[in-house]
């Protein structure tokens, strides 16, 4: 990936974090900062917005902070240590595979959700058409 640094604004607005929720993220230590400016701010890589992409897509799927922490390090070890003995990348192979099922069924309940607040929604459209005056 790109090594270009970018500043905690510019990786707020691509990721559509706030500044506030990348900061907190850091202190809880899913995702550290690549470098610092000689002024101390916070600056990131490519590598580190996709990071935070996976958990800013995790979040609204209910995944816990300490299921992302344990996400990411599976697929950091698997991503970064390339003689991992073959048990062991079988291991966190089953870890993403999990999630990857928890993701896949918590989509299913969302999808019904959705389905359901269009019904409802589309309820009271025609309530609403029903119950308008004639001509308007």
């Amino acid at each position: 990936m790109d090594d270009r640094h970018m500043q905690i604004g510019e990786v707020a607005t691509r990721t559509e974090l706030s500044l506030r929720t990348i900061r907190h993220y850091e202190e809880t230590g899913l995702v550290t900062p690549s470098a610092r400016s000689q002024g101390g701010f916070r600056l990131y890589t490519e590598t580190d917005v996709a990071r935070l992409m996976v958990i800013r897509r995790m979040k609204p799927l209910g995944f816990t902070l300490d299921q992302m922490r344990d996400l990411l390090d599976a697929t950091d070890r698997l991503d970064n240590e390339p003689s991992l003995d073959p048990g062991e990348r079988e291991a966190l192979l089953g870890r993403v595979r999990e999630y990857e099922q928890a993701a896949t069924e918590q989509v299913d309940k969302l999808r019904v959700q959705l389905a359901r607040a269009e019904d409802f929604a589309e309820t009271l459209r025609t309530r609403l058409h029903q119950a308008a005056p004639a001509g308007s």
